[in-house]
Formats: C-alpha cells, structure tokens, sequence
C-alpha cells in the first residue's frame, strides 16, 4: 500500500511539474485535488490500457526501437484528459511534451522515494 501512495505521489509531483512548467494552451490542471484524480486515472489506464496498446503496436515498437512509446505515453496521457474534466491537453504536441514531462518528473521522483 505505501509503494502504491509513493507512487501516486510522485506522478502528482511530475503532473504538477508538468502544469507548472508548460503553458495553458498546452496541458492545464486547474488545482491538486485534479492532479491527484488524474495521476490516479493516469495510473490505472497505465496498469489497463497500456500493456493492451504495447501488444497491438508490438511492430511499431520494433521498427522504432521502442520510441513508439512515447507516443503511446501521450495517447494514454490524453485519453486521462478526456475521463477527468478539468484537465486540459491542447493537441498532440500538448499530450506528447507533457507525457515526456511527466515521465522524466516521476522516474525521477520515483528514484529519490526508493
């Protein structure tokens, strides 16, 4: 249970970031009680959606060495978007730098938290 809150803390902590670096017209979260419903929904479509996605994709990853999933990552990320409202996400270019964001953020902090 606590490496589940440590984890959820630290994509709350890479959603902030996120917001807080990028402009509005890009990736908006309003306020924390958002970032943490969307870093839970963000959560449970990575441990759902994701691992489907990656074996539909499996040869675009092959033919992109794996760089196709940081597309996925902005797919997943906007597919959050649309289940929490609030959350604003303008356009690909949007979801693919605040998916980067959020991913660099929260290995990051994942990696200090143990």
């Amino acid at each position: 249970m606590t490496r589940f809150l440590l984890r959820l803390v630290a994509t709350t902590i890479a959603v902030l970031v996120a917001n807080a670096v990028l402009s509005p017209d890009l990736f908006a979260v309003p306020d924390i009680t958002l970032a943490i419903v969307f870093a839970l929904v963000l959560g449970l479509l990575n441990a759902v959606v994701r691992p489907v996605l990656v074996i539909l994709t499996l040869p675009l990853h092959l033919l992109t060495f794996g760089l196709f999933s940081l597309v996925l990552n902005a797919l997943i990320l906007w597919l959050a978007a649309l289940v929490v409202p609030g959350v604003h996400v303008g356009g690909p270019g949007g979801a693919f730098l605040a998916a980067l964001i959020i991913a660099a953020v929260s290995a990051l902090v994942n990696r200090l938290l143990g």
